[in-house]
């Protein structure tokens, strides 16, 4: 067994006994956030996450030491999520619901707030420490470049690369566009289609034209 092995095996059995606990009278929850929260404290955990609700259906934020890593939609398998985050980021993967005053609950409390205050029309923009490692190659230039379509204004594939210097990449555009892995914060949700169509999103076109009508009203 690898290293990386040992670590994943670890990580679960973390994970497997705070979701045991999961639901469980008050008392046992305030044990099962203890266990958490020492777990993270503990060094014993790569990525914190835990699932909020939202306008537009459950988010699943992820956190590193470094900040906000994923953001995923309800409509996307979980435990692809999850698995996707041991492989790339780190075995040791824990869902934390309890707040803290620094390490990964502060990057998960920030970023619940903020993302509410997003989609309920009180910010327009984000100030959370982000961990970008999945931002990666051309990809991640574009992604990183999301950041620069402000608020209220959208802008089109073929736009974007021709701003990236790549004219021709407007398909690579649309595929970095829908592996973001920060969407709100990086709003690949303003990125339209040349002839004004919607385009693809990972969150469902539905979600995708209530961002944009709630931009366009304020």
């Amino acid at each position: 067994m690898t290293d990386h092995d040992t670590d994943r095996t670890a990580g679960r059995a973390v994970e497997r006994t705070v979701e045991r606990l999961r639901g469980a009278p008050a008392d046992i929850a305030d044990l099962r956030d203890r266990l958490a929260a020492e777990a993270v404290g503990g060094d014993l955990v790569d990525v914190a996450y835990r699932v909020v609700d939202s306008p537009i259906g459950g988010l699943l934020l992820a956190a590193t030491t470094d900040g906000l890593v994923y953001v995923a939609f309800e409509v996307e398998n979980t435990d692809e999520v999850l698995d996707m985050l041991a492989t790339r980021v780190g075995p040791r993967v824990l869902r934390t619901d309890a707040p803290g005053a620094d390490g990964f609950p502060a990057v998960l409390d920030a970023a619940a707030a903020q993302l509410d205050e997003y989609l309920t029309g009180d910010r327009r923009d984000f100030d959370l420490p982000l961990d970008t490692r999945l931002a990666t190659g051309f990809r991640g230039q574009v992604q990183r470049h999301l950041a620069d379509v402000t608020y209220g204004r959208t802008a089109t594939y073929k736009q974007l690369a021709a701003e990236l210097d790549r004219p021709g990449a407007v398909r690579a555009v649309g595929t970095a566009c829908a592996t973001n892995p920060l969407p709100l914060v990086w709003p690949c949700h303003r990125i339209l289609r040349s002839d004004g169509g919607l385009g693809g999103y990972r969150g469902g076109v539905e979600a995708k034209q209530r961002l944009l009508a709630m931009e366009s009203a304020a």
